[in-house]
């Protein structure tokens, strides 16, 4: 995969090299120190140059990024795949339930990993697994693929700095009970519970710092779809706050196993809205609720 990004130097993103200028747009260290040693991926007005040229307006600068390897250990798999949005650096992609993200030991071939990586091999273009918003297995919804290093490294940033806008996440979820208050904000650290490599709790001595914001959007026969905002990205975060909160999410099997109405967490990721790395132009999407959860509507 040769991925070119170019930009024509104005005087609105005007830098005095090009290294500066990359910075501008984002690009990590990781990024640069990987241009700095790669022989013909820095051009200047066509012509191969290092990072440390200084830059003028009306200059045309191009970076040649490539990826000929593959992510090992994913096998490439025929499986289903709603591509919501796609483009030369990103996917959005509406996983649906007993999905997981990445192949392991139980779920070797039928991951979102896979679907990808067959799909990319029958385009005969290499194929790196970086997925920027990880879903549960048994989650729904709305995830984000970075096709190259570059957008991943961008994107990854921007959602560990909490200072920037990063990436915007909706979900929505089916609880028991009329959740009272029906909106707010809930700010409770999460651990790990000892012992467990997948269970977590709300841990106020020793969690990680892990916000939510939530609002009832219906009511229906004793149970509540609510709208939840994630400002941090704890494991299991929703579903741990919302069984602190009083009002677990159905079908959990690890924190609520209630199957009257469902088979696994009522959990869907409904809006991704987000900056992308490279066009900078702000996206938004949405995913329906899927149909077991779409009675609560």
């Amino acid at each position: 995969m040769i991925r070119t990004f170019s930009y024509t130097i104005s005087e609105e993103n005007f830098a005095p090299t090009i290294n500066d200028f990359l910075k501008s747009k984002d690009f990590g260290a990781k990024i640069l120190t990987v241009l700095r040693h790669t022989p013909g991926a820095v051009l200047l007005n066509k012509e191969e140059v290092l990072l440390k040229t200084p830059i003028h307006v009306g200059d045309l600068v191009e970076i040649i990024w490539t990826e000929d390897t593959s992510s090992e250990h994913i096998p490439p798999v025929k499986l289903p795949l709603d591509i919501v949005y796609e483009d030369e650096d990103i996917m959005v992609i509406n996983k649906p339930a007993n999905m997981p993200i990445h192949p392991s030991l139980n779920h070797y071939e039928n991951t979102l990993g896979n679907a990808l990586a067959f799909y990319f091999e029958e385009k005969g273009t290499p194929f790196v697994f970086r997925c920027i918003n990880r879903l549960d297995k048994n989650t729904t919804g709305l995830t984000l693929i970075a096709k190259n290093r570059v957008a991943g490294g961008i994107l990854s940033a921007s959602l560990a700095d909490k200072k920037s806008s990063g990436l915007f996440r909706e979900y929505l979820a089916i609880c028991r009970g009329s959740v009272l208050p029906s909106e707010g904000k809930i700010t409770a650290p999460i651990s790990r519970v000892d012992g467990s490599t997948i269970e977590r709790k709300v841990d106020f001595e020793n969690g990680e710092e892990a916000i939510t914001n939530y609002k009832v959007i219906n009511e229906k026969n004793g149970y509540s779809l609510v709208s939840l905002i994630l400002e941090t990205g704890r494991t299991h975060q929703i579903r741990v706050h919302m069984k602190h909160l009083g009002y677990p999410l159905i079908g959990d099997y690890l924190y609520n196993p209630d199957m009257e109405k469902m088979s696994r967490q009522a959990l869907h990721s409904y809006k991704l809205s987000f900056i992308h790395p490279i066009s900078k132009e702000q996206l938004e999407f949405t995913a329906p609720l899927p149909a077991d959860m779409a009675w609560m509507n």
